[in-house]
């Protein structure tokens, strides 16, 4: 991911070597991969999947697929990018089941109550249920974590140009969803 950060670029650094001595042998260094990346593939997994458990689990999941596949990386992207891409599809695997399951069961999802979560994360994901699962990623690739559009087209295989568009439809949705509830846009009230 590109970033403005003093000492991104040495950072990034120091991921590529422990990654080398990672496809050397060395366990050991893969802990620092974890260590960097462990919070941001968390909350990407949160924001996606909607559960603390489920999100935790799947970061494990996730730093698992990685370790196990570390000799298909290749330097052509950022380790960030690479490991988003993992992050990405193990993801929309949880949900499609996650989607079938809940079909087969919707009668007891509806009985189910879940503790009401903070207003702040509750506006969130009210936000968040009004798009596609490949908005959402979209939305949180590019405004959590920051990647530049170029990343997103290579964690999701498509085109810059496709997601820098897909990005601008979802923000317009977004923005009118809160004009039509009064809400405040750019300073502006609705």
């Amino acid at each position: 991911m590109e970033s403005l950060i003093p000492g991104a670029e040495d950072e990034k650094k120091e991921i590529e070597l422990c990654i080398e001595q990672v496809k050397a042998g060395d366990k050991q260094a893969y802990g620092t991969v974890i260590r960097r990346f462990e919070k941001p593939i968390y909350i990407y997994c949160y924001y996606l999947l909607k559960n603390r458990e489920e999100a935790e689990d799947a970061a494990q999941d996730i730093f698992i697929k990685a370790y196990e596949n570390i000799h298909l990386y290749r330097q052509q992207v950022s380790f960030s990018a690479w490991l988003y891409k993992i992050a990405y599809h193990h993801s929309i695997n949880l949900m499609k089941k996650k989607q079938r399951w809940f079909r087969a069961f919707s009668e007891v999802k509806r009985q189910y109550t879940v503790d009401s979560p903070l207003p702040k994360e509750s506006a969130i994901h009210e936000l968040l249920e009004l798009l596609t699962h490949e908005e959402r990623h979209i939305l949180i690739l590019k405004a959590v974590e920051q990647c530049s559009f170029e990343e997103i087209s290579g964690i999701m295989d498509l085109k810059p140009a496709t997601v820098r568009k897909k990005y601008e439809r979802l923000r317009k949705k977004l923005i009118q969803h809160k004009l039509d509830k009064g809400g405040v846009t750019n300073g502006r009230y609705a």
